[in-house]
């Protein structure tokens, strides 16, 4: 989306740019609470039907998710999202990007390089993320 200049966006363009700050703060708050294992903030983030794809191909929905976060054999230091790009509609937004996840495995240091695809949806006054997929690319 090509962000419009201080008072050249009808509000169609200025909902869509709200949208995507707003999704971008989201999936921030999200890595966070990952890195963290803080599954309470997690929780609230994700639907009640929330569908997660994860690199192998496995589906996770949100109570093995949440599980997942806290009983892992990486311990994650970080994770950052690049190249977003967003796709707005009435009630949702899908957002697409690359990321990089770095952090431990059998106290061994790593680096994964992903493309992510994650769906979020309005429900009342606040957005959950609904599906989220990642797959492992090549740097």
């Amino acid at each position: 989306m090509k962000i419009p200049q201080t008072g050249q966006c009808d509000r169609r363009q200025a909902r869509a740019f709200g949208l995507l700050l707003l999704a971008s703060f989201m999936l921030f708050g999200a890595n966070q609470a990952e890195v963290a294992k803080d599954t309470k903030s997690l929780d609230h983030l994700l639907a009640d039907t929330f569908i997660f794809v994860d690199v192998d191909g496995s589906l996770r929905d949100k109570p093995q998710f949440l599980i997942s976060v806290t009983d892992r054999a990486e311990n994650i230091t970080s994770i950052r999202n690049e190249s977003m790009l967003d796709w707005v509609y009435e009630d949702a937004v899908v957002v697409t990007g690359t990321y990089e996840e770095k952090g431990t495995s059998k106290g061994k240091p790593y680096s994964h390089h992903g493309r992510f695809t994650d769906t979020w949806v309005k429900r009342g006054s606040g957005w959950l993320c609904a599906a989220s997929q990642s797959t492992l690319i090549q740097k």
